[in-house]
């Protein structure tokens, strides 16, 4: 009879000690399906840039200082792995970006370009896609090193080498939308 009670509570803990395990790995592929939802967005990003920037220097080519800025930020991002990088570097581009638009405040006939206007639109559903998805890709970073820090799952975090993610932080100025005007 102790021998069955000791199988059972044996079996209690395998199962405990696999639900655990299977929860962490699941957090952990959702971190990494977030990250890519967020790659995936910045690529998007990346791809619209150079025709924003080609439309812009047709109406205003001797802002040249601005389109060397955008290019060097944008290849920086495009080359950015770890996600305190790639904030870092999007920041940049996002700064880069808004003088752009800056510039363009000043070219009437640039801001009524139907192609400008569509760019501009599919930036800016671009960057609400890229808040949304680092939005989420936040919320499952915290979920995953919430659960490697609590206890019990600390133990089996730290023997099966489960380590904490990194947030994809933002600056204030970061956080301000870029800006459409029509």
């Amino acid at each position: 009879m102790i021998a069955i009670i000791f199988l059972v509570i044996l079996a209690v803990i395998a199962v405990v000690l696999i639900g655990m395990y299977n929860s962490l790995v699941q957090l952990r592929v959702r971190c990494d399906s977030a990250w890519s939802d967020i790659d995936v967005q910045l690529k998007r990003r990346h791809d619209l840039i150079p025709n924003l920037v080609e439309t812009v220097k047709g109406y205003a080519a001797h802002e040249k200082g601005t389109f060397e800025n955008i290019a060097k930020f944008r290849s920086q991002a495009m080359q950015a792995v770890t996600p305190a990088d790639k904030a870092e570097a999007e920041n940049q581009l996002t700064g880069a970006l808004k003088s752009l638009f800056a510039v363009a405040e000043n070219y009437p006939e640039l801001k009524a370009s139907e192609e400008f206007t569509q760019l501009q639109g599919s930036l800016s559903q671009t960057e609400d896609s890229i808040q949304n998805a680092r939005r989420y890709y936040n919320a499952v970073v915290r979920d995953l090193n919430t659960k490697i820090q609590v206890f019990p799952t600390n133990l089996m975090a730290g023997m099966f080498g489960f380590t904490q993610r990194q947030f994809f932080e933002t600056t204030a100025a970061d956080r301000e939308p870029v800006q459409v005007k029509f």
